[in-house]
């Protein structure tokens, strides 16, 4: 009788949109077989809302975390990962996703340049949340993330053993992607692919200049090309003025290029992220669009395949489509000016069928539902 009175009050709480306290819930009536509802959980002192998505009446088999790229989000007006969520769904597992600080229902101040690892305290804490609430499939959580949560995922992994598995779409390496980005889209923003290949020679050839002490003069002659080019300088904004660049030379010398990759100088977000991949067991499918412009999908398989793809408790399997941008989507180019103006975007086939085919092969312990 007491349960049957919880849940009538927790309808009528829902109606009125207020939703019940996590302690007075039960998995019976809040997580029905065939239901998306609410919930909220504390993050870096925030309240961040999100949805779940329980299986159609079967037990949840497995529960996978979705962890967002970058960018604003807003899951509910959206129906983000709408695709994904069903297609999971129907093959027993769960899934849980919430909004970025700031945005949705989610507390706090957007930070489209919020940290990763604040990004991956999130994954921690709504995974323990769920853990807590025993929430379907929770005994066994796993990771679905894209493009900058290439960099999330490997931290919330590192620090949560019992995350056991972790699908990477359009992942990265442990550098920022932006010159590449720049480089690569150029021949599509007025640029030839010759040009773009000179001025990577001259990106490189400067951050050498700055690595090892070079002067001001010497870098300026080393990238006259690159820093007149008006697609970068409008893409990158002003290069750095000889004050700006001594100063920043100073501190590189003074150990912060440790943040300083020694290639195109980018920014490194994770330091000996190919050791943290290395010490990763678990089972990861990663997958890439061969016409990604956005980051060097190349450079990221190689990574994996060298570090995950290494250990002996880990395993690895790796599937590329050859038409899609850095969003799946097939494409002619893969540019950022065709992503942007797609209006029917559509995925790459197979995209689907191989993240549903891993995850009843690899995860699912007894395979498809009856």
């Amino acid at each position: 009788m007491w349960n049957k009175t919880v849940a009538a009050i927790a309808i009528i709480l829902n109606a009125c949109g207020v939703p019940p306290e996590p302690e007075a819930t039960t998995q019976e009536f809040r997580f029905a077989p065939g239901a998306t509802v609410d919930f909220t959980f504390a993050s870096n002192g925030l309240t961040l809302s999100g949805v779940f998505d329980t299986p159609p009446g079967q037990e949840s088999k497995a529960l996978v975390i979705i962890v967002h790229g970058y960018g604003q989000t807003n899951i509910r007006s959206w129906n983000s990962y709408a695709d994904l969520r069903q297609r999971f769904s129907e093959i027993g597992v769960a899934t849980a996703v919430w909004d970025k600080p700031g945005q949705g229902q989610s507390e706090g101040t957007f930070d489209i340049n919020q940290p990763v690892s604040s990004s991956a305290e999130e994954v921690l804490d709504a995974a323990n949340y769920l853990r807590k609430i025993k929430a379907p499939g929770s005994h066994r959580i796993g990771i679905w993330g894209v493009s900058r949560a290439g960099w999330i995922a490997p931290i919330a992994l590192s620090q949560d053993p019992d995350i056991d598995f972790w699908i990477s779409v359009s992942g990265t390496t442990g550098e920022d992607n932006f010159s590449y980005l720049l480089l690569s889209n150029l021949p599509y923003e007025g640029g030839t692919v010759e040009q773009a290949k000179q001025l990577a020679e001259q990106w490189r050839s400067g951050c050498e200049v700055f690595r090892t002490g070079g002067s001001f003069d010497d870098y300026q002659a080393t990238t006259e090309l690159l820093r007149a080019n008006d697609y970068i300088k409008e893409m990158r904004g002003e290069w750095q003025t000889r004050a700006q660049y001594e100063a920043a030379q100073g501190s590189c010398n003074a150990g912060n290029c440790l943040k300083i990759d020694n290639d195109m100088c980018s920014y490194v977000h994770i330091e000996d992220f190919e050791g943290m991949l290395s010490s990763l067991e678990v089972d990861t499918l990663a997958i890439f669009g061969e016409k990604d412009l956005n980051v060097d999908w190349r450079k990221t398989r190689a990574l994996y395949q060298a570090s995950i793809g290494q250990n002996p408790n880990a395993s690895l399997a790796v599937a590329s489509f050859k038409d899609a941008d850095h969003n799946l989507h097939v494409s002619e180019t893969g540019s950022i000016r065709e992503m942007r103006t797609m209006t029917a975007p559509q995925k790459s086939d197979g995209y689907y069928d191989v993240q549903v085919n891993w995850l009843v092969e690899t995860v699912l312990e007894n395979g498809l539902p009856e």
